[in-house]
């Protein structure tokens, strides 16, 4: 079942891009549950990604390390799919330590958290 992504660019895939996109494409049809795709910072793998996105037709989740990435990630999608659902979530926990109990000593370590302040905010 595919659903149509319209991917909106200025730019066509150049250099490296169109075979990555192809072998990332060629993995996803052979079922291999992971892949990698590097490159250095701003060679254009957000792009490359959105390319392979549109071609396989199916929704995809996207993760990032920080919620700087995140934010920037985000707002790059929804601009290569601007007529395609693009939903954005970060936790608003700047710190979250959940219980624990190491039995070795017997010592319980309480759940401990810092909520920012601003990200919940912009939950509400």
């Amino acid at each position: 079942m595919s659903r149509e992504f319209s991917l909106r660019s200025d730019f066509e895939p150049a250099g490296d891009q169109p075979e990555a996109i192809c072998e990332l494409l060629e993995g996803i049809h052979a079922g291999e549950a992971f892949q990698t795709l590097l490159g250095v910072t701003g060679s254009g793998k957000t792009f490359t990604m959105a390319h392979v996105i549109a071609e396989f037709g199916r929704p995809a989740l996207v993760l990032a390390p920080n919620k700087t990435l995140a934010a920037q990630l985000y707002a790059e999608m929804r601009e290569f799919f601007p007529d395609n659902a693009v939903e954005y979530f970060v936790s608003y926990y700047d710190y979250y330590q959940p219980e624990a109990y190491v039995p070795a000593s017997d010592t319980y370590i309480e759940k401990d958290a810092s909520i920012n302040e601003h990200i919940d905010q912009m939950r509400l």
